[in-house]
């Protein structure tokens, strides 16, 4: 099955730059790499450039101008570009196992969407894994926070893993669907500005269109590189959004993907 990752970024050229390095080691490469940018400035084309020297994989840069938070329009715009059935989510931020492709792949099904698995490494881990170009994690790994969720294991993955509708965890930092099945919600809801809740949302349209949920535990691993957290201004009108989709039982929005297709 084609894979296209996509990888959400701002102004983070240095993390982009290990996320990137990361997915050349993996067991199963994605068909190709989409970076939806939400406004940088050249230092993040320059990474991609440098990048783009010591491999062969096919990389779409997808930008728009920088009109502050607007994650969920940058979304649909890389979603819109990919070429594949199956779609990877994963944030600028997060360092990939080597078989994280090859666990989506695998745990591939039709009328799911996957939600993968985050480890948290600590301010000072992140400050030496820049350092050193660190991109090799294990459950060993010092500067750890949730260390149980670096375990990599095929046998507690289907012990564990499990098919519950919740918006409880789901984040898109760690996501996987269907294109069509993204494209028959609409997408991401363009209508959402600032940080929060445009990814729950767009779960909620999702589950009431009949896509439930997968929850893996022990695969698709990734190791999140700490950062100061974004403003929480927009939170409560984003939250409106998110409330008329759940009581309304919205399974479309009518500012999404289609405007970009």
């Amino acid at each position: 099955m084609r894979v296209s990752l996509i990888i959400t970024t701002y102004n983070r050229p240095k993390a982009l730059f290990l996320v990137l390095q990361s997915i050349k080691g993996q067991t199963k490469l994605p068909d190709e790499i989409i970076i939806a940018d939400d406004g940088s400035d050249d230092s993040t084309k320059k990474c991609i450039a440098e990048f783009q020297k010591s491999s062969t994989l096919k990389i779409i840069h997808s930008w728009q101008s920088d009109k502050g938070f607007r994650v969920a329009k940058s979304r649909n715009k890389a979603i819109a570009k990919a070429s594949s059935k199956y779609v990877v989510i994963v944030d600028g931020d997060m360092i990939l196992h080597h078989n994280f492709i090859a666990d989506h792949e695998k745990n591939a099904e039709d009328g799911f969407f996957i939600q993968g698995t985050r480890v948290l490494l600590t301010q000072d881990r992140v400050n030496k894994v820049f350092k050193n170009h660190t991109i090799n994690f294990s459950f060993l790994s010092e500067g750890l926070k949730n260390r149980k969720n670096a375990i990599h294991s095929n046998f507690l993955s289907k012990l564990f893993s499990i098919k519950k509708n919740s918006l409880y965890g789901l984040k898109t930092c760690n996501v996987a669907f269907f294109k069509k099945d993204c494209v028959s919600v609409n997408g991401f809801n363009n209508d959402f500005e600032g940080w929060g809740r445009e990814d729950n949302e767009f779960f909620v349209r999702l589950i009431n269109k009949g896509i439930n949920r997968k929850t893996l535990r022990f695969n698709a691993i990734q190791y999140h590189l700490w950062h100061i957290e974004a403003s929480r201004k927009s939170v409560l009108q984003n939250e409106e959004i998110l409330r008329k989709a759940i009581i309304e039982n919205l399974n479309w929005c009518e500012n999404g993907i289609n405007n970009f297709l």
